[in-house]
């Protein structure tokens, strides 16, 4: 199997007469980390060096959740029924146990996962997100409607500003991200439609009108990571994570705003090992 997200194959599975494209790399065997990406997100905006890094040391396995990218149906518009559909898409895969790594709307549906099937996960990586009901959550749209429009006027690309500080160290690492994510050449992903942009918008909204009490049931081991400034999901419901969880741990790194993760990926990646070897 690739041990390089530049090159892993693109494969597909059937998930309640759907089809679910997804990649995987490194080794198969013991638990696998199942990735699950943001807003807006396809398979290409995963940082392959976060995925790589992971890659030495576990099966790792990205994909499109329903409606999302390549993958067919319809994308929900509740963080319930996305996580509905990415325990389907485990199931289909034939795995009874995974670790989740959840970014940001990723996060959302980890959440969901653990309280609902706790049976089917081991540990999880929350990067980037925020408990039901966080502070600021509800805002996404108006937070994109003005990223997107300081792009157009600056001619960069939105992640500039809703992943990144403005700081010259963050737009500095804000260009070394967008190489990145160029790197892959061949067998890209489709590009994400605006019918789901929108119905992850809601999910989102109503997730930030949410419960955070449910968080109390989740027992498993949690890292909690993000950035020090981050405008999409304030840095602040990191530490609400972190203190409503039962067993988490908390990372934030600084000077850096919701891609933290992909400003400081290799910290991040030791710390990610680190805690899944625990």
């Amino acid at each position: 199997m690739s041990t390089s997200f530049e090159n892993a194959a693109t494969k597909s599975v059937d998930v309640d007469g759907a089809k679910f494209v997804y990649r995987e790399l490194g080794n198969p065997g013991g638990v696998p980390v199942v990735m699950l990406h943001h807003l807006t997100a396809v398979l290409e905006d995963w940082d392959p060096r976060v995925v790589d890094g992971l890659a030495a040391k576990h099966h790792v396995i990205a994909f499109d959740n329903r409606g999302v990218g390549g993958s067919g149906g319809s994308t929900p518009q509740t963080v319930d029924e996305m996580a509905g559909d990415a325990v389907a898409f485990i199931r289909a895969l034939g795995f009874r146990k995974v670790d989740l790594f959840g970014f940001s709307l990723g996060g959302f549906v980890s959440q969901v996962v653990a309280q609902q099937h706790p049976e089917l996960v081991r540990k999880i990586i929350l990067a980037g997100t925020g408990p039901a009901g966080g502070e600021g959550i509800a805002n996404v749209g108006a937070v994109l409607q003005d990223a997107f429009g300081k792009a157009g006027a600056s001619n960069k690309h939105p992640k500039q500003f809703l992943f990144f500080t403005q700081t010259s160290n963050g737009q500095a690492a804000a260009s070394d991200f967008l190489r990145r994510l160029r790197e892959r050449t061949k067998d890209l992903d489709a590009p994400v439609s605006n019918e789901t942009v929108q119905a992850q918008i809601a999910a989102i909204q109503a997730w930030g009108k949410g419960d955070a009490a449910k968080l109390a049931t989740v027992r498993h081991p949690v890292l909690v990571a993000n950035g020090d400034d981050d405008v999409m999901v304030p840095s602040s419901n990191s530490f609400e994570l972190a203190r409503r969880l039962p067993d988490a741990q908390l990372s934030i790194f600084p000077d850096a705003g919701h891609g933290g993760i992909f400003q400081h990926h290799a910290a991040f990646v030791q710390q990610a090992i680190d805690f899944l070897r625990q």
